[in-house]
């Protein structure tokens, strides 16, 4: 079964800065989107660590269905209604 539920509907967008860690929600249950909060201690997903190669603007996931995490690949657009 999968634990994962879906963290929003769209791609939150996030300036990040290079060699900073950030902390990505993979179960979907943060209130701290897209970010980990802790919530996946009663699941038994962990949270994604990315480092930023360099600093840009970036789109985290929050519909937890990306093939490629912790960032947006369209996945959102798929979901059911």
């Amino acid at each position: 079964m999968d634990e994962r539920v879906i963290g929003g509907r769209a791609p939150l967008p996030v300036k990040v800065v290079a060699g900073e860690t950030y902390w990505w929600c993979a179960c979907g249950r943060s209130k701290t989107q897209p970010f980990c909060d802790g919530s996946h201690e009663v699941t038994s997903i962990e949270p994604v660590e990315w480092v930023a190669p360099s600093t840009k603007g970036v789109f985290f996931c929050t519909c937890k269905q990306t093939s490629t995490p912790p960032l947006c690949d369209g996945s959102h657009n798929e979901l059911p209604a």
